[in-house]
This record gives C-alpha cells, structure tokens and sequence, in this order.
C-alpha cells in the first residue's frame, strides 16, 4: 500500500524553524515513510519543485518565503541493530531513523546502557541531521561514534548505505553540505558504540561539573546529566526564545597567529589542536567586541551566550543575517579571524 502523500500548500514554517521566523512555503509534506520521496519523484508538478529538506529546523536562517516544496523528514523508529567487531575492542550498534528527536535518541542508548553519545545530550535538532552537520559538544563529535547511514538518492530514486569515508566528515561538515551531496536524503543513521566504555572528560568545564558533584568516577547517565546542566545554564530554549543554537563555528588560526593574539589578549581562550594549530572560543572573541546583549532590529545576542543568536520577537531572517555580519566584521577587524556561521541560510 503506498503511503499517504497529504501536500499542504502555502504552508506556514514558524513552528519548524528554532529561530520562529515567520517565512511561509509554495508546498509542505511531512515524510513519515520512505516511500513518500519516491511519490514526489513520480508527480510530475512536485518532482519539477525546488525542494528544501527539513529536519529539526534547528540550524537553519529563513531569509525569506520558499517558493518550493519542503520535505520535513519524520521518519521515526528506533533499535539495537546488532554488533560490530568481537569482545571489549567491539561496537554495539543502534540505529534510529532521520526524523527521531537527537536528545530523545541519546538518552534511549543510555537507558540501554551503552555510552558513547552522553556528551553531545541536548543539542537540538534530529538524529538525521546530526550527520549533516556532524554535531559535537564536550570534545565528541557525531564522526566518532557513526557507523553508516542510508540515503534515498533523488538521481537515481533508490536507497544506498554510505559509510563514514563517504560522508566526507569535517568540523561542523560533511558531503551533504555541498553539491554532490545535495540529492541525498538521509533517512536512518546507525552508530557504533563502545562495549568497553570509557568516559569522555578532556574538557575542563565538564570535568569541573562532575568534579563539583563529587563524582570521581562518573557513568555516562551522570556525564550526560552534567551536559544538560551546563547547556540550560548557558544556552536558551528555543520553545521560549527563537534560537538555533551556537551560530559560529569556532575557528582554527595557526599557531603563529595565536601567539601574537596572546601577547595583545593574555585571557584569549584557545585549545592548541594536533597539527599544532589553535582554536578559538568564538563566543569569547565576540563577547570580547562587546555583543553580548546587544541587539540589531529584533535580533540579538544571547546575554548569557555570546555564541548565540536570538529572536527577541518578529525577527527576520534579513535582521538575523545583519547581525551576524555585523559581528564578523567587528570580530575580523579586531582579532584577525574570520568567524563562519553554523546555520543554513535559506
């Protein structure tokens, strides 16, 4: 039986976006089964729209209404998908599909007892988006733990597996962000976690929480408890203020160039890499430029964040852009360093 392809036209995206940016599109389908996508190829008018795919709408800007069709990805479901590799040196695998929610995903591995995703709790967004992107927080990354994931390619209208070498895995990066992998649809992600796990603290404001806790010897329930802590001190709820979370990747400088930064900035927050390059605190250079706080129209940044960008209440995509360059530039004429964004901007 093919499955329902119920297309809203003329569809509002404010309760899609985190931002709550209010931008409307031509058409809309919520994508439950995979057998959707390939209805879409097969109707001539909806196969021959621009199409945006959407998953959490957590880290993209509407900069304006889409005069397309947006594919919301839904696809739910959830399971232990059997083994990898033999004894403590292997991985149990699990599997969820594009559409289940990140945190609530994390949290089911560890009700599991399977560590390995714990410092990455609570960023927002959808299991199949964290490829894309590939997340991180707390010194883990998406690219560690994956194992493999299936996309339906809208050239050739059938299902593939990639694995990690396809993805083409980078610092907040991966093919899906460029135009080879544009036609790809994710539509489930399995990963590989430990059996023999071991907790992950090389970040010394994770460390310092469990420490205050009095936890010497941490389980990945508790170090992933101690994320969330941290991220609702820090960091806003987008259901009570629009937000897409972080919007600047923090950048790699050479060394050179952060040695000259640190004799001008003593307090500059830097973590040297294995190249022997360094990474900045984005959100410490523009607290720095003094935006903290500050708004341009009805966009702004967070007051406990620089980091993050927010909607105070009918802001525009063009005022969330204004901002943002504004800060780069401030940033760039400053420090020297060319600040990206994290989010898309639509």
């Amino acid at each position: 039986m093919q499955p329902d392809l119920v297309i809203s036209p003329d569809f509002s995206l404010r309760s899609v976006n985190t931002f709550g940016i209010d931008a409307r599109a031509r058409a809309y389908l919520r994508v439950t089964q995979v057998g959707q996508l390939a209805q879409v190829l097969a109707d001539p008018a909806l196969a021959a729209m621009p199409r945006l795919l959407l998953g959490g709408g957590s880290n993209i800007v509407l900069t304006g209404d889409f005069d397309g069709l947006v594919l919301h990805m839904a696809i739910e479901g959830r399971e232990l998908a059997g083994d990898a590799g033999a004894g403590d040196s292997g991985s149990v695998l699990v599997r969820a599909g594009a559409g289940e929610n990140w945190h609530g995903f994390v949290q089911w591995t560890l009700a599991q007892g399977l560590g390995g995703l714990e410092n990455m709790a609570l960023i927002p967004g959808t299991v199949g988006a964290s490829p894309i992107q590939n997340i991180g927080a707390y010194g883990a990354e998406v690219k560690d733990l994956f194992h493999s994931l299936s996309v339906f390619d809208v050239a050739s209208g059938a299902l593939r597996t990639m694995d990690a070498a396809a993805c083409r895995f980078g610092y907040r990066d991966s093919v899906f962000k460029h135009a080879d992998g544009a036609g790809l649809v994710i539509v489930d992600v399995t990963f590989a976690l430990p059996r023999a796990w071991a907790p992950n603290l090389k970040y010394a404001e994770l460390a310092q929480e469990l420490a205050a806790g009095g936890l010497a010897a941490p389980t990945a329930q508790q170090i992933s408890d101690a994320v969330v802590a941290i991220r609702r001190r820090k960091l806003p709820d987008p259901a009570q203020i629009g937000n897409a979370g972080s919007f600047f990747k923090n950048p790699v400088v050479a060394g050179e160039h952060c040695a000259a930064l640190l004799a001008a900035h003593p307090a500059l927050v830097h973590h040297r890499q294995a190249d022997g390059s360094e990474k900045l605190a984005a959100g410490w250079l523009i607290d720095q430029c003094g935006w903290k706080g500050r708004s341009l129209g009805a966009a702004g940044v967070y007051e406990k964040q620089a980091l993050v960008l927010v909607n105070r209440g009918g802001a525009s995509g063009a005022e969330v852009l204004a901002l943002a360059r504004a800060i780069q530039a401030d940033v760039l004429a400053r420090f020297g360093v060319a600040l990206e964004t994290e989010p898309v901007f639509i």
